[in-house]
């Protein structure tokens, strides 16, 4: 438990480093060793779970109720943040919302923290799900803030160099939005190691609040604009979030996962209110998740510097809302109205994410339109219930996290040195950026290709879909993969061609870069290469801890093929 507090607590130690930091070195070197001593705790941790497998950890009565009224504190905090950006941008709507935030998380304090049920005596837990999205935060977003440190030294340039020319000054932000990233990683392994929703609740707020700042990090109109469109569609998940608290509060049920899904198979009258909480955290999980129709704060988010896409998209935001999912998906089998619901909306934005990826040339607003696709088809996996189907979702969160990553780095970088993200410029690419053009068509084939692990995973949810008897989802699966296919082929196509007359121009990109785009290059190839043990060591035992079988979905032999 002490290194969990500590995975909790330490991201805090760098970004409070990032902004007492003075100058580039100092900056580099605190993101380094802040970075390397996460990645090292993480497997240290992951480690130490294969040695004492699935656990809860008590905590003190008198601790966990401290924690909670700091979790409650920081609740307020956060909505006092969003009614000041509120008032500063006048901007109604988010005010409103923001009050009814505040009003709600102070009277929901007043119900729980005095009363002494509100104690959580296992607030925590650590299972082979908690133990993936752990390596996933822990290792591909310490890599994302690595890539930032040298990204960030470019884009401020790039910002100087503009506002030089309206004969202007560029104030340099840099440290508080590294501080931002590191906090962004605090606030994600307490989403993903809580089995307390209030803690869970708390987390999932510090993420709303810190991309909303990211989103708007230039100050631009366009960055306001987005920023607010993702602070207020964010904020209605989170509303609904807190709902669901209420809910389970007043009707006397437990306020964690685990007494969630011990409830549901009492069968009791009281377990058969549960729908409505489950069908409020599942309106939260898609709204974080990016489903249509609340997915245009995701490409609104495309306005940000990359590292902040790379984080949104891959392994934090939107993993978020999935990982809810993952964790309610046994009750979308007892409760077929939420189950449906989810899958609907999954299947739904999964194929028309993909056709509107096909019309793009902006790169990053393809990999945003892939990124809300994908997140549609592992939706409506999870919303089937069954464990062949969360199966498959739990391997396309994984192989969505490092081949996601891997491409919004690559397409910054090559932004910064080819001058532009539009894929019509990519021609000659293989002469100008040879190696980055390498890594970023791995990227690319790591999404759609065989061998790789997305392909395998969507032959997994397809082998689910056919063995539940949907044949819908089929169709759907059959028609959004085709779109998926054509807009990835181009793009590879557009990377293949050489140009012998082309000068070579990533001789300029910074070694963190480097570092941080061939460390998740290899971690693709190193999750394909281990797929089997990954199933056999971490997903099928988490399926038959929860779902009481294990699921045959692909056979070992052909796994080891």
């Amino acid at each position: 438990m002490t290194l969990l507090y500590f995975l909790t607590l330490f991201p805090l130690v760098p970004a409070l480093g990032m902004l007492l930091a003075r100058g580039d070195r100092a900056r580099d070197a605190v993101g380094l060793i802040g970075s390397g001593i996460i990645m090292a705790v993480t497997v240290v941790v992951a480690v130490m779970f294969f040695g004492a497998g699935p656990q809860s950890f008590e905590v003190a009565p008198g601790t966990s109720h401290v924690l909670s009224i700091i979790s409650s504190a920081i609740d307020v905090i956060l909505c006092a943040v969003i009614l000041y950006n509120a008032y500063k941008y006048r901007n109604a709507l988010t005010m409103v919302l923001g009050i009814v935030q505040l009003v709600g998380s102070l009277a929901f304090a007043a119900m729980t923290l005095p009363a002494a049920e509100a104690v959580t005596a296992t607030p925590l837990y650590l299972d082979y799900m908690s133990v993936i999205m752990v390596l996933a935060v822990g290792i591909v977003g310490s890599l994302i803030c690595v890539y930032a440190l040298g990204y960030m030294k470019d884009f401020q340039a790039h910002d100087e160099h503009e506002a030089a020319l309206r004969g202007q000054t560029a104030p340099d932000r840099r440290p508080q939005f590294l501080a931002l990233m590191f906090l962004f990683l605090s606030a994600m392994f307490v989403i993903v190691t809580s089995d307390n929703l209030e803690w869970l609740f708390c987390g999932w707020e510090i993420t709303t609040v810190c991309s909303f700042l990211m989103i708007g990090y230039t100050r631009t109109p366009e960055a306001i604009k987005n920023a607010f469109t993702q602070i207020i569609l964010n904020m209605l998940g989170g509303i609904a979030f807190l709902a669901g608290l209420m809910y389970l509060h007043v009707s006397g049920m437990p306020l964690t996962i685990s007494g969630m899904i011990e409830l549901s198979g009492a069968g009791t009258a009281q377990s058969a209110l549960l729908v409505m909480p489950v069908v409020l955290l599942s309106l939260a999980a898609l709204t974080k998740a990016a489903q249509m129709p609340f997915h245009t704060w995701l490409l609104g988010a495309m306005v940000a510097p990359t590292p902040t896409s790379a984080l949104l998209h891959s392994s934090t935001m939107v993993k978020a809302g999935v990982f809810l999912m993952v964790k309610l998906s046994p009750l979308y089998a007892i409760y077929p109205v939420t189950g449906f619901m989810v899958t609907s909306v999954g299947a739904i934005t999964f194929l028309l994410a993909a056709l509107m990826a096909i019309s793009q040339s902006n790169a990053k607003r393809v990999l945003a339109y892939s990124t809300i696709s994908n997140l549609g088809l592992i939706s409506a996996c999870l919303g089937v219930g069954a464990p062949e189907a969360v199966w498959a979702a739990i391997f396309l969160i994984l192989f969505h996290t490092v081949a996601k990553s891997l491409l919004f780095l690559c397409v910054g970088t090559a932004e910064h040195h080819i001058g532009s993200r539009n894929i019509e410029d990519m021609d000659g690419m293989f002469s100008r950026m040879p190696h980055l053009t390498r890594l970023m068509m791995l990227g690319i084939m790591g999404m759609f290709v065989a061998p790789f692990g997305m392909l395998v995973s969507k032959w997994g949810a397809l082998v689910a879909f056919a063995q539940t008897g949907n044949v819908l989802m089929i169709m759907v699966l059959a028609f959004g993969s085709a779109a998926t296919f054509y807009f990835w082929g181009k793009w590879l196509a557009k990377l293949s061609g050489v140009d012998p007359t082309a000068q070579n121009v990533e001789v300029n990109v910074h070694k963190t870069e480097w570092m941080a785009l061939n460390t998740i290059a290899a971690l693709l190839i190193l999750c394909c290469v281990t797929f089997p043990v990954i199933s056999s060591g971490l997903v099928s035992p988490y399926l038959a801890m929860v779902f009481g079988r294990v699921p045959y979905v692909i056979g070992k032999d052909a796994m080891y093929l």
